[in-house]
């Protein structure tokens, strides 16, 4: 450490090119905390204690496959099962296409299997009462500016009504308040609506659902349960696939785009390039500085000790715009996360973030800076004293 007022001195030696160099680092870090969370917060949907406690059963050969009502009973009749819903997938945009919306027309008792989603027992009665009825949740609410009693026209991207057209009105009854913002916060941006108008105003659906959600009494008995309600339909033409819900999850975002390999194709691209960046800005002041290296040198700098210097140069630098990238990170997602209402899940960088991302600083500072310090550690004092080196 005492020669760190040295390093420090070396590394704004030409402040627009650190500066510059910074911003980049900054920037590179930046979207590896951002990415990362976008990984994690994929990574964690349906892993909440309430989560364990749901299964999802849905087609064996396609997630778009419909499945016959008459599993439903069935479903609840099996030992462990609390209770069992569903719901098909709506596609719901309103005014335009571009304001997609996550509306899915449910079963009555649809609520019941999310504790995160707390709606009223007055909601509950007109939802009942009211065939075009639908409860909302409180972001969505926000976002729009609805309120209860307004006439929502939704378009369906998926499906028509008997006239062929693919514009569907519906009354907001209640809303959707989340008591588990960390568990489910994109739970208040639901629109959900009565199955039964769904299947009466579609010629499409003709009685058949999407998926069934089923609760189990017991998480234990979990992997016995998803067994059972699978056997019910084996060797049918509507066979069956049951998983936990953070599973089920993990499979349908994977069908959609695999988030893993997406988040690291991109950070490859940005390191590499970065490496190249930091690399060619080590270079360039290592060379500027030859006659300085070949100075310290002369005053019994031995070549191992330049060669420290210089390593930690680039490390220090690579740890300054490391840091400040992670915790800008960490400020922009929960916050992207407040401003959509949930829609998006970006958590702040964890122990377990911050660790790989210091890692990854120690490890590019040491390979940008390797290269340069093997040659300033070789300067040979007599021939870059004389401009030669």
């Amino acid at each position: 450490m005492k020669y760190l007022h040295l390093i420090w001195a070396a590394l704004f030696r030409r402040k627009g090119r650190t500066f510059l160099t910074l911003v980049s680092i900054i920037t590179a870090f930046l979207l590896f905390g951002l990415l990362d969370a976008v990984r994690v917060g994929f990574d964690e949907v349906g892993k909440s204690a309430n989560g364990a406690q749901r299964l999802q059963t849905g087609s064996k050969l396609s997630f778009i496959q419909l499945l016959p009502m008459s599993l439903s009973e069935r479903i609840k009749a099996i030992d462990g099962v609390k209770d069992a819903a569903y719901a098909n997938w709506f596609g719901g945009a309103y005014q335009k296409p571009e304001n997609q919306v996550f509306s899915f027309a449910t079963s009555p008792n649809y609520v019941d299997m999310y504790p995160e989603m707390e709606v009223s027992a007055e909601a509950r009665k007109a939802l009942a009462d009211t065939k075009d009825g639908a409860i909302v949740g409180e972001g969505l609410v926000r976002r729009f500016g609805w309120k209860v009693g307004d006439k929502v026209p939704m378009i369906s991207t998926i499906f028509p009504d008997r006239n062929g057209s693919q514009n569907w009105t519906f009354t907001i009854v209640g809303t959707i308040k989340v008591t588990d913002k960390k568990a489910g916060a994109w739970y208040d941006q639901m629109f959900l609506f009565n199955w039964k108008y769904f299947d009466d105003t579609t010629p499409w659906n003709q009685g058949q659902v999407g998926w069934y959600v089923t609760r189990v009494k017991d998480v234990n008995q979990a992997d016995r349960v998803l067994k059972a309600i699978d056997a019910i339909s084996a060797n049918s033409d509507h066979e069956t696939r049951t998983l936990t819900e953070a599973a089920a999850m993990s499979g349908w975002m994977k069908q959609v785009a695999d988030i893993n390999l997406i988040v690291t194709s991109i950070m490859g691209a940005v390191f590499f390039t970065l490496l190249l960046l930091a690399g060619n800005t080590m270079m360039q002041a290592v060379r500027e500085r030859t006659g300085e290296i070949a100075v310290l040198k002369t005053l019994g700098f031995s070549g191992e000790s330049v060669l420290a210097m210089v390593l930690a140069e680039s490390v220090l630098l690579l740890v300054i715009g490391g840091v400040v990238g992670l915790g800008l990170a960490s400020a922009i997602g929960p916050t992207v996360s407040s401003m959509s209402g949930g829609a998006l899940n970006l958590p702040a960088a964890g122990a377990k973030s911050w660790a790989i991302g210091v890692g990854l600083m120690l490890f590019f500072g040491l390979v940008v800076g390797m290269l340069p310090a093997l040659r300033a550690m070789r300067v040979n004092i007599t021939d870059a004293l004389a401009g030669r080196a």
